[in-house]
């Protein structure tokens, strides 16, 4: 995501993990109640899935000032793709241990990190989160008490390209699924491939029927579906049968269940190198588009997701999430100093490397680039916020919706059998 947040959730299972109790203090970055390093400087980790651009590149230069400046501190950086960051600090918290700054995206994954004692709870210690956006916050509170640190903010929705619209006679972006499905048809009819889609990764998929669950069941019934751990109102059925509706129409790429996001060929290089028409995808999406394909430039728009007629939903209703970083217990104070100085200080950097929305008030008025400000005007006019559902929900479940959503797209699941495979995970988790 750029580094891609989304979508690149750390499903942990955390049951046994041992809790930590040290406090935030002056030591040294690796086990709480290290010394200093050898060299007499504050060492201290930093993981992070800034591996494609603009983080690539901006997040070491981040690093490199911080430490220029602070002369007593050593930052090591690991920057790792998704799944291998999934992989990595799954293995490593498996031992009851976390990196002493770490990607987050908040929600249930966070929640449970935080209940395992591994997380440094900052409420008390970010005395400048005042001068961030509540919104911003909104996915790294834990009953009312912060335990991360954002510095982007956004949400997902259909990425366009104007030249191949036009070419099958599409004036105008679809406002309701019905006409979205008919645009689907007209960009077939042309000869246009109308979605890219990363099939293999699976987390792209769930934001179909993330969407389609708000517009038709609504966000009162998703919360309440987690809370009661039952997904089997008749809203999320016809969330599953309106997607089934769009995959009965065929129109992703060929070989699109074995492609990858950011990878060579797959779902943004489609999309970036003129080869499908639309993504459903992040506000991250157009500098991924240019890292792995040509980028398609002022041919790119913006439309947010259809509404549903006779849908509970209300259009202005988004669903995405942003990045942020959290501290492991007992890390040293100086990794509370490089996210303040990550954050307010290079707020500016962060925006103009067209990868990242303001999370800090104000900053709006930074943005230059217009699909960035198309995506914070829709925030701005936003009624309703969803997180990521397999970041909002248990680990568990959030995986199960990933896993079940692959398998309608794929043809092996029904909308039925999707909500029951849900609604199992829910009760188990």
């Amino acid at each position: 995501m750029t580094s891609i947040p989304p979508s690149r959730r750390s499903f942990l299972l955390l049951s046994g993990l041992a809790a930590l109790s040290v406090p935030l203090t002056a030591a040294c970055g690796g086990d709480p109640g290290d010394g200093p390093a050898a060299d007499g400087k504050v060492t201290f980790d930093w993981w992070n899935i800034a591996t494609t651009e603009p983080g690539r590149s901006l997040f070491p230069r981040i690093a490199s000032a911080f430490m220029a400046a602070h002369p007593d501190v050593r930052i090591e950086t690991t920057s790792l793709e998704n799944e291998a960051f999934k992989s990595k600090l799954t293995a490593t918290t498996s031992s009851g241990k976390l990196p002493d700054v770490f990607q987050t995206w908040g929600g249930g994954v966070l929640k449970q990190q935080v209940d395992a004692g591994l997380v440094e709870d900052l409420t008390d210690l970010l005395d400048w989160s005042s001068e961030l956006t509540p919104v911003s916050l909104q996915a790294y509170r834990i009953e009312d008490r912060i335990y991360g640190v954002p510095y982007d903010i956004g949400m997902v929705g259909f990425w366009y390209n104007k030249k191949l619209f036009a070419k099958a006679g599409v004036t105008v972006p679809p406002a309701t699924w019905a006409q979205f499905l008919d645009v689907v048809g007209k960009l077939k009819a042309a000869g246009v491939t109308p979605i890219a889609l990363a099939g293999k990764e699976k987390w792209p998929g769930h934001y179909y029927w993330a969407y389609l669950a708000m517009r038709v069941a609504g966000l009162p019934a998703l919360q309440r579906a987690s809370n009661e751990k039952d997904f089997t109102g008749e809203g999320f059925v016809r969330a599953g049968a309106h997607l089934k509706e769009l995959v009965d129409l065929r129109p992703f790429q060929e070989s699109f269940l074995g492609a990858g996001y950011a990878t060579p060929g797959g779902q943004a290089a489609t999309m970036g190198n003129g080869r499908a028409a639309m993504e459903l995808m992040g506000q991250w999406a157009p500098s991924v588009q240019k890292d792995a394909g040509a980028g398609l430039g002022a041919d790119l728009g913006f439309f947010p997701f259809p509404s549903v007629d006779g849908g509970a939903g209300r259009a202005d209703e988004v669903f995405g999430g942003g990045g942020g970083f959290a501290l492991r217990k007992g890390a040293p104070k100086e990794a509370l100093d490089f996210l303040r100085f990550f954050v307010l200080e290079n707020e500016s950097e962060l925006l103009a490397s067209d990868g990242y929305l303001p999370v800090v008030k104000g900053a709006e008025s930074l943005l230059t680039d217009a699909d960035k400000k198309v995506v914070a005007d829709s925030l701005a006019r936003a009624t309703g916020f969803q997180l990521f559902l397999d970041q909002a929900y248990p680990p568990a479940v959030g995986q199960e919706v990933n896993d079940s959503v692959a398998d309608l797209i794929a043809g092996k699941k029904t909308p039925e059998q999707v909500t029951r495979s849900i609604t199992e995970a829910a009760q188990g988790a």
